[in-house]
């Protein structure tokens, strides 16, 4: 089986492993709970490149239910697959789910390797 590697920038791509890391799920209204988590996550795709301050100010943008940040970012992450699978095969790797319920990825997690 071949790999590739999906492109994205690193703030799309921190909210995809987020989502990655919870298969139940999450609330976009339940988006600030997950803050710390999410910015360590992005300061690992980071790296040495990190400005703290506007890497806070990205993640709580990202985190605030009353921002579209979240809904952006989830249209990069679909976008990002779109274009290298057809849509049969990229909704799996959406970040998707039903208004007023917890938004996931449908990947089975037992094709997921950590590394």
């Amino acid at each position: 089986m071949s790999r590739v590697e999906i492109r994205m920038t690193p703030l799309p791509k921190a909210v995809f492993l987020l989502f990655l890391k919870h298969p139940e799920g999450i609330m976009f209204s339940y988006l600030p709970d997950f803050r710390e988590e999410l910015m360590e996550i992005y300061r690992k795709l980071k790296g040495p490149f990190l400005n703290e301050a506007s890497a806070r100010q990205s993640i709580e943008d990202v985190t605030n239910p009353l921002s579209n940040s979240i809904n952006e970012k989830c249209s990069r992450i679909r976008e990002a697959f779109v274009s290298q699978f057809d849509d049969h095969l990229a909704r799996f790797y959406y970040i998707d789910g039903q208004r007023g319920e917890p938004k996931k990825i449908a990947l089975p997690r037992t094709l997921v390797k950590w590394e």
